[in-house]
C-alpha cells in the first residue's frame, strides 16, 4: 500500500457537476489530496480557469465529445465523480412527461451514460474507480419527490450492478448518499417544514455541509478502498439509522 492510503496524487479526476454545491467540495477535496481535478459544469461562469471543462451531459454526443476531449487532453481518467442532479418537488399526480425527462435525464441517464462512456476506457486500462452521488431518496420513500427518489434509486441499483460486472476487471462503483444538505439544489425548494421535519429526524442535530461528503469522497477514489465496491456510504448525520 502507498506510504499515505488516502492521497491520489498522480490520478487524473474528473467531476462532473463540480462547479456547485457536493460536487465543488469534492473538486476541491481531491485537489487538496493531490488529485489533478478536471471539472465539468454547463454554466461558463462557474468553470475555474484552468482543468474546466464545459458540457452538457444530459446531451448523449456531447458527454461523448467531453470523455473524447478529456482523454486526449489528459491521456486517463482514474476516478470519475457523478454529481449532477436536479430535483422538482410536487405531488406526484402533478408531474409531467416534461419533469420525467429532466428530471431522469438528469439524474439517471446521464450518470448511466458518464459510467458506461468513461468505464469502457477504465476497463481498457484495467483500473479505475466511480463515485455516483445517492441520496437518502436511494434508501427510502420520499413524499414529493416521485421523480427524484426513483432516479436516485436507480443509481443505487447502477451502482451495485455495475459493481458487480466489473470488479474482475479492475474498476470500481461506490456511492455516496448525503443527508440533507443545504446546497442550491434543495435550499430554496424545501419549505421550512419540511426543513424542520428532516432536522428533528436527523440524530447529529444538523444539516450537513458539502464538506462534509469529502472525506468518503476521498476514501472512495484512494487506494485504501481497493477492496471496497458496490456500496453506498451514507454521509447522514445518522438519518437512515435513526428510529423513533
Amino acid at each position: 500500500m502507498a506510504d499515505n492510503p488516502f492521497s491520489l496524487a498522480g490520478q487524473n479526476a474528473l467531476v462532473i457537476g463540480g462547479t456547485s454545491g457536493i460536487g465543488k467540495a469534492i473538486a476541491d477535496g481531491y485537489r487538496e489530496a493531490g488529485a489533478r481535478v478536471l471539472v465539468v459544469g454547463r454554466t461558463p461562469a462557474k468553470l475555474p480557469s484552468t482543468d474546466a471543462y464545459l458540457a452538457d451531459v444530459c446531451d448523449l454526443d456531447a458527454l461523448r465529445a467531453l470523455v473524447a476531449k478529456v482523454i486526449a487532453d489528459h491521456d486517463h481518467i482514474d476516478v470519475l465523480v457523478n454529481s449532477q442532479g436536479i430535483t422538482t418537488l410536487k405531488p406526484a399526480e402533478e408531474f409531467t412527461a416534461q419533469d420525467w425527462d429532466e428530471v431522469v435525464g438528469t439524474d439517471l441517464k446521464s450518470v448511466f451514460f458518464a459510467c458506461t462512456e468513461v468505464g469502457r476506457h477504465m476497463l481498457g486500462r484495467g483500473k479505475g474507480s466511480i463515485i455516483n452521488i445517492a441520496s437518502l431518496a436511494s434508501h427510502r420513500g420520499w413524499p414529493r419527490s416521485a421523480l427524484y427518489a426513483m432516479a436516485k434509486s436507480g443509481v443505487f441499483s447502477l451502482t451495485q450492478t455495475l459493481a458487480a460486472e466489473w470488479a474482475g476487471r479492475g474498476v470500481r462503483v461506490n456511492a455516496i448518499s448525503p443527508g440533507f444538505v443545504m446546497t442550491d439544489l434543495n435550499r430554496d425548494k424545501m419549505l421550512p417544514e419540511r426543513k424542520a421535519l428532516a432536522l428533528s429526524r436527523t440524530p447529529a442535530g444538523r444539516f450537513g455541509e458539502p464538506d462534509d461528503m469529502v472525506g468518503a469522497a476521498i476514501f472512495l477514489a484512494s487506494p485504501s478502498a481497493a477492496y471496497v465496491t458496490g456500496h453506498s456510504i451514507a454521509v447522514d448525520g445518522g438519518f437512515l439509522a435513526g428510529g423513533l
